[in-house]
């Protein structure tokens, strides 16, 4: 998927522990755009990303900051915990990640919105049903 610049939203790199027994923490350069967070597992972008779509996301959670760095947890949509931290000095990625998603969700919330109007529209039936309840 090209990306154009447009659509970034936040480009940079995180730390993500790992998911093995030893859960090291490793550096990962992550693009974040309106609709996902791409991971790459090193800084050229040229190895294939892990993509994290926003609508899998359901939200950011337990954002800890210690001396250096900025903890915090993605939760997926099926329960599963991401953790990532990111060093303090840099406006954090976890305040990023959250506005993108609740922006993701409010663009959902109004599609669907419309979607339901439209439909409930396009129902002849459902105009004489209206009709008839009103007083």
């Amino acid at each position: 998927m090209k990306m154009s610049a447009a659509e970034i939203l936040k480009e940079g790199e995180l730390e993500k522990r790992s998911d093995n027994l030893l859960q090291f923490w490793k550096r990962k350069t992550c693009v974040l755009t309106a609709d996902s967070l791409n991971i790459y597992p090193d800084t050229q972008k040229r190895s294939k990303a892990k993509e994290l779509k926003l609508q899998s996301i359901k939200k950011v959670d337990c954002v800890e900051r210690t001396g250096k760095f900025v903890y915090f947890t993605i939760v997926t949509t099926d329960n599963k915990e991401i953790d990532f931290r990111c060093s303090g000095e840099e406006n954090c990625w976890n305040a990023v990640i959250t506005m993108a998603l609740i922006d993701y969700q409010n663009r959902k919330a109004i599609q669907d919105f419309k979607t339901r109007q439209d439909n409930e529209s396009a129902s002849p039936g459902q105009q004489e049903r209206r009709m008839a309840r009103a007083p």
